[in-house]
């Protein structure tokens, strides 16, 4: 890694990992033996079912209910499905009929199994080869318009509510400068336990992630991109109750990031931490074949958690992303990683100790697109204030060496921003990656010094938490609130009545494809590392 370096020391750099594996492999093992009422359906998704009835609830619902109602859901649903799907013309009517009632789904064997199995197999590998197919459509055209010149890149939230009012507020930031357009998801859609179909008007604080609303958005930046001669890229979030079906929707609509945290969905939306566990596993299976970023949240601990006294909970998240994408076959070049520059400004040195944490999340994953994030809790609503703590930020961003920053607003905390906050912030970021280009080169912090010794002491503190963890269990750790104070118990929270233990004869056709994808043998862990 070229400029800062600190004298971590590389035995207990290794120790952590290893007390990271192991205290991750429970809830790995966990999320290998269950499935969930969304990897599901999922499943109908990437076979091509869409489309919602005349009351709005997707058939992809209204199928896997009613195949789940009567085989149950810890065969998999993909058999009963496809056997049944030989009396009926596609899959849409076939859910059409179920819902109705007039649909008797079973277990089939023997040569109908086979059958069945192939005709899944089939629809599927469709849903695989259209994700393929945008994978090699985002090379194509990286290649033929270029990436931004610069790194980080610099990422930017839109969230009317409206796609139709988001797409011009992205096009018009893109021209402005952003990298990477972020649009936010309606407050409530990480509780609902479907996904909205079609376009929609109506988000609160957000728009709705839908199949819908991600091909419009990118449609409109694939048209910016060539304008502004940088390929413009899109994020939106894979989280909730839905993880693995937007995750599934991405893939297929060419989106290039996605935030998707392993704990976030537990500890700030209240969803059971087994459904998220299973859920999150197939969604990074999914994002891995799909060369889609994805962005973790561990900047969230630190807006319910002191920034300077829980600041190894978030290396130790890290640690623990890192695993569990490793597991799922998501190498370090898809690994975004967060953090956050949430210390009180008050605090003296704060400038000093931000730039320790930086760093030593920068020199832990040399390889991964580290996400780095502006100040929130701080925020005041002195917009001056503000934009100063801001540029602090970008600058601290620019001498560690963060790949993906986003903007920060000196509205924050006041009012969603308007066009002219965002050109603000974004001459802001300008100046700095202008002004500073290069500047990590030159950024050597004394390895007695300050910046080192807290960095160290951070991941001392971490390592001493992973022990405590591999000790006590993960789902253990999470309901004492070791994470941004939250507890959330392993049988408490939303959608554990969607989870399902696998029976030995489970089979779900796109699992068995992204297992073998996932296949982490000790070579390819050498290899990401």
């Amino acid at each position: 890694m070229t400029g800062p370096h600190l004298p971590l020391d590389p035995a207990l750099v290794a120790r952590a990992r290893a007390l990271a594996a192991r205290a991750a492999q429970p809830v790995v093992d966990l999320a290998r033996s269950r499935t969930t009422v969304s990897v599901e359906r999922a499943t109908l998704r990437l076979a091509g079912l869409t489309g919602a009835d005349p009351d709005g609830i997707p058939w992809v619902n209204r199928l896997a209910d009613a195949v789940a109602e009567q085989t149950g859901l810890e065969h998999g649903i993909a058999l009963p499905v496809f056997h049944a799907l030989q009396d009926h013309p596609d899959l849409t009517r076939l859910a059409h009929a179920a819902a109705a009632g007039g649909v008797r789904f079973e277990l089939p064997v023997g040569d109908a199994a086979g059958h069945a199995r192939t005709r899944a197999r089939r629809a599927v590998g469709a849903g695989f080869t259209r994700i393929a197919e945008k994978r090699r459509e985002r090379d194509a055209l990286v290649a033929e318009i270029g990436d931004p010149p610069q790194r980080p890149w610099i990422y930017l939230i839109v969230a009317t509510g409206d796609i139709y009012e988001d797409i011009p507020q992205a096009q018009a930031a893109a021209k402005a400068g952003a990298d990477v357009i972020a649009v936010i998801r309606s407050t409530g859609q990480s509780l609902l336990d479907y996904v909205p179909e079609g376009a929609t008007r109506e988000g609160f604080a957000g728009t709705y992630a839908t199949g819908e609303n991600f091909r419009l958005m990118r449609a409109a930046l694939d048209e910016t991109s060539r304008e502004v001669g940088r390929y413009i890229r899109l994020t939106n979030y894979a989280s909730g109750l839905c993880m693995p079906e937007i995750a599934a929707l991405a893939g297929m609509h060419r989106l290039d990031m996605m935030l998707n945290d392993s704990m976030y969905g537990i500890l700030f939306r209240d969803i059971n931490p087994v459904r998220t566990f299973v859920d999150q596993r197939f969604s990074r299976q999914v994002h891995a074949r799909a060369g889609i970023i994805i962005n973790t949240g561990e900047d969230n601990y630190l807006t319910t958690a002191d920034a300077v006294e829980a600041a190894h909970t978030v290396t130790v998240s890290q640690l623990l992303n890192e695993r569990f994408a490793h597991e799922a076959g998501l190498p370090d070049p898809l690994l975004g990683l967060g953090h956050a520059f949430e210390i009180n400004p008050e605090v003296p040195e704060s400038f000093r100790l931000e730039l320790a944490h930086a760093l030593l999340a920068r020199q832990l994953f040399p390889d991964a697109p580290l996400k780095w994030m502006p100040p929130t809790k701080h925020m005041t609503g002195d917009v001056f204030r503000g934009n100063l703590l801001d540029g602090f930020f970008n600058l601290a961003g620019v001498m560690t060496g963060q790949s993906i920053l986003l903007v920060g607003m000196m509205t924050e905390a006041v009012v969603t921003p308007w066009l002219s906050d965002r050109d603000i912030a974004l001459q802001n970021v300008r100046y700095v990656l202008s002004a500073c280009a290069g500047l990590a080169e030159d950024f050597h912090p004394p390895a007695d010094g300050f910046i080192a010794r807290r960095a160290n002491e951070v991941l001392g503190e971490a390592v001493d938490l992973l022990g405590r963890i591999v000790d006590d269990g993960l789902l253990n750790a999470i309901a004492d609130g070791t994470f941004g104070i939250m507890r959330r118990p392993a049988d408490g929270g939303r959608g554990l009545d969607g989870v399902a233990e696998r029976a030995e004869d489970y089979w779900n056709p796109a699992s068995e494809v992204l297992d073998l994808d996932g296949e982490f043998t000790p070579a390819r862990e050498e290899a990401a590392r």
